[in-house]
């Protein structure tokens, strides 16, 4: 429980910083919200264009496609707050030797890397993600099922864990390769082109891609519908299983990835 604590302490003391460093440049929350609504428009006007020639897409109807939108925000701005620019942070101080700093304080490093950089105006995608479904629902008329609560919070948390932990064993490469940078760049890209969307419309061969390869589909389809469709428990055991198992190979693939590390003056 110390151990807990303390990661807690960490966490939100990195968090504390990320936010004081925020306020000093507030421009950046009006330019996050700028492009957050952009790329909300932009996909609404494209549900729209789709529904027009269809009342569903493969199983999903306007409604639940809008769930999932607001599903793919809310995970992109949780990604975008810390994981993603951390491990971005955590490829260069490896490249640039600064990584040793990082072994040399009271925490784990694995702790210490995977939020050492806030980005707080990523804020804006968890807010507008949150809105799409509190309006879409409202607008339908639609309640929620506590089971259905629950089983969308536990699906959300399981999909983060994958793509934290997937994210996480890329960036360790960097105590291989030099230059990696651009791999997050091309992860970025199929999570913004196919996080949009229910993975069961792409076919067979993507869909095994985006479920168990680049785990797309458990971050954003399986939440979504626990809310729209419904998930049973075997779905959500799945889901937790595959956190589980990609949390513990994340985190024995970075400590094989320590002792393997020999510092900038090696």
């Amino acid at each position: 429980m110390n151990a807990v604590r303390h990661h807690l302490a960490v966490v939100g003391s990195y968090l504390r910083v990320g936010l004081l460093n925020f306020v000093q440049y507030r421009t950046d929350f009006a330019v996050a919200v700028a492009n957050a609504l952009v790329g909300l428009v932009t996909q609404v006007i494209g549900l729209a264009v789709i529904f027009g020639q269809t009342t569903r897409l493969n199983g999903w109807d306007h409604s639940g496609l809008l769930v999932l939108v607001g599903v793919f925000f809310i995970c992109s701005g949780l990604l975008g707050l810390v994981i993603r620019p951390s491990m971005q942070t955590l490829m260069e101080a490896i490249r640039l030797g600064t990584f040793d700093f990082t072994l040399t304080k009271p925490a784990d490093s694995q702790v210490l890397a995977s939020v050492q950089t806030v980005a707080p105006q990523a804020a804006t995608d968890l807010l507008v993600g949150v809105g799409v479904i509190a309006w879409t629902l409202v607008s339908d008329g639609q309640g929620l099922h506590p089971w259905q609560v629950g089983a969308f919070l536990v699906a959300l948390a399981c999909g983060l864990a994958i793509i934290y932990s997937f994210l996480l064993m890329l960036s360790t490469f960097s105590f291989w390769f030099v230059k990696l940078d651009n791999i997050l760049v091309v992860f970025e890209g199929l999570f913004q082109s196919a996080g949009r969307w229910p993975v069961s419309i792409f076919p067979p061969w993507l869909r095994l891609v985006l479920t168990f390869v680049v785990p797309v589909s458990f971050a954003v389809t399986v939440p979504a519908q626990a809310i729209v469709l419904g998930v049973d428990g075997a779905t959500l055991a799945a889901a937790v299983g595959v956190a589980v198992l990609f949390l513990t190979g994340s985190r024995l693939f970075w400590r094989h990835a320590l002792r393997h590390y020999t510092g900038a003056s090696a």
